[in-house]
C-alpha cells in the first residue's frame, strides 16, 4: 500500500471540519478532510444560519453561562465576511446583518425584552417603530421591537467558502467504514488504511468533526468517551409568494423564544420562512402533519396581519449533536476533549465555529513542515454540497 503522511485528518465536512481545515492550513499544517457524502452535512445546511450573540439565552433577565461564551461571536464573523478576520468570508452571501426579538405587546412579554436587553446592553437595542423591518410596521402589530447584534448567514454560501480554497485537500471518504484504524503502538504509529484506494494514510493527529456521526467514528477509532448527547428538532418550513423577508425571535413569558424565524430563498424564487424556536423543541414528538397544523396556528397567533399568499409546508428533522451533558442539558461552549492523538470536537453551535477553532489549536501537536503528495487520494469530481431544506419548495 502507498503510505501518505499528514499532520492532522480532519473527518467531517460541516462548518466545523472546514473551519478548522482553512485555520489549520493557515497555522502551517499539513491537513486533510474526509466527508462521507456531502460537505455542509446533516446540521449545518439544516441550521437557520444565525451567529448568534446570546440574547436569546438571557430571556430570563440573567446573563448565561450560553451567552457570555457566545458573545464575542458576532464580531468576529463580521471581521471575516470584511476580509478581515481569522477567514476570507467575504464570498459568503448575508441573509440579514441583524436579528431581532418582538413582542406581541403583552406587559409579560414586555418584561422579557426589558430583562433582556439589561442584561445585553451592548448586543439588544429596543428599535424605534420607523426603523423596524417591514414587517412590523405594519398597522396590525402591536408590541416592542429589539434589534440584535446578530447576522443571518446564507449557509450553502457559507460551504462554497469555506470549501473552495482547499479542494485539493477535501475527499469523499467513509472514514467509519472504508477504513481500518491501527492505533499506535510502541513500535509503529497511528495508521488508517483506505480499503477502497489502496492507501495507508498517517496521521499524526485526527480531529473528529463529524457531529451526529461521532456515534460511528468513535466504533472506528476504539473510543469509549466522550459521551454523546442528541438533542432534537422538528422544524417547519413554509414557503410563500409575499416577499417577506423576517429574521426575528418572538420572544414571550419563559426563556426560550416562542418561535425563530429565518427567510431563505427557495430555487424556484420563492421565500421560505425557517420555523424554529419552541415550535421546534415541541414538535419533536409530533408528526409532521401535527407540526404544520402547530405553525399554521402559531403564525396566526404570533403575526395575525399577515396572510400569506400560496402557501406550502413541509416539516424536516435535526438532530442537534453535542458532548453528553448532566440532565441532557445544552452545553455552553465549544467542546474539544483530546485522547491520545484523537481530537474529539463539537462546536454545539454554527456560531461557534471559530472558538472551536482556537481550542483545537490550542492542543494540538505543532505543525511537522512536511508535505505529501496527496495523488493517490484525489478524485475526478469534487465532493458535492448538501441540499438545504428549502431548496426546491
Amino acid at each position: 500500500m502507498k503510505q501518505i503522511e499528514v499532520d492532522v485528518l480532519i473527518v467531517g465536512g460541516g462548518v466545523a471540519g472546514l473551519w478548522c481545515l482553512n485555520r489549520l492550513v493557515q497555522e502551517g499544517y499539513n491537513a486533510i478532510l474526509f466527508e462521507k457524502r456531502a460537505l455542509g452535512g446533516a446540521q449545518t445546511c439544516l441550521s437557520q444560519g444565525i451567529i448568534h450573540g446570546g440574547a436569546k439565552y438571557t430571556l430570563n433577565g440573567m446573563l448565561s453561562g450560553a451567552a457570555s461564551a457566545i458573545g464575542d461571536m458576532p464580531s468576529r464573523w463580521r471581521n471575516c465576511l470584511q476580509g478581515t478576520g481569522d477567514i476570507d468570508l467575504r464570498d459568503t452571501r448575508l441573509l440579514s446583518d441583524a436579528h431581532y426579538l418582538w413582542s406581541n405587546g403583552s406587559l409579560s412579554q414586555r418584561m422579557t425584552g426589558f430583562f433582556a436587553s439589561k442584561a445585553m446592553r451592548s448586543r439588544t437595542q429596543k428599535v424605534s417603530a420607523d426603523e423596524r423591518p417591514a414587517i412590523f410596521r405594519a398597522p396590525g402589530f402591536r408590541g416592542q421591537v429589539y434589534r440584535l447584534d446578530e447576522l443571518v448567514l446564507d449557509t450553502p454560501s457559507l460551504v462554497r467558502n469555506l470549501s473552495a480554497p482547499h479542494q485539493d485537500r477535501i475527499f469523499q471518504i467513509d472514514a467509519a467504514d472504508d477504513t481500518t484504524f491501527h492505533p499506535e503502538t510502541a513500535t509503529a504509529p497511528a495508521r488508517l488504511e483506505l480499503n477502497r484506494q489502496g492507501v495507508t494514510l498517517m496521521p499524526k493527529q485526527v480531529l473528529l468533526t463529524a457531529g451526529e456521526g461521532y456515534a460511528d467514528l468513535a466504533k472506528t477509532f476504539g473510543l469509549q468517551e466522550p459521551e454523546m448527547q442528541l438533542r432534537p428538532l422538528h422544524m417547519a418550513l413554509v414557503s410563500h409568494q409575499d416577499g417577506f423577508d423576517l429574521f426575528a425571535h418572538c420572544i414571550g413569558a419563559s426563556a426560550k423564544p416562542l418561535l425563530t424565524v429565518t427567510t431563505h430563498r427557495a430555487a424556484s424564487g420563492r421565500h421560505v420562512w425557517y420555523l424554529g424556536g419552541e415550535l421546534a423543541e415541541s414538535g419533536v414528538d409530533m408528526t409532521s402533519e401535527e407540526v404544520i397544523e402547530r405553525g399554521q396556528s402559531t403564525l396566526r397567533q404570533l403575526l395575525p396581519w399577515i396572510t400569506l399568499k400560496s402557501p406550502q409546508w413541509r416539516t424536516v428533522r435535526v438532530n442537534r449533536a453535542e458532548p453528553k451533558q448532566s440532565g441532557g442539558v445544552r452545553p455552553d461552549t465549544a467542546f474539544v476533549e483530546r485522547r491520545g492523538p484523537i481530537l474529539v470536537t463539537w462546536p454545539t453551535k454554527l456560531a461557534l465555529s471559530p472558538n472551536l477553532a482556537d481550542r483545537v489549536l490550542e492542543q494540538l501537536d505543532p505543525p511537522s513542515g512536511t508535505h505529501s503528495d496527496l495523488s493517490a487520494l484525489q478524485a475526478s469530481q469534487p465532493v458535492p454540497l448538501t441540499a438545504t431544506a428549502w431548496e426546491d419548495m
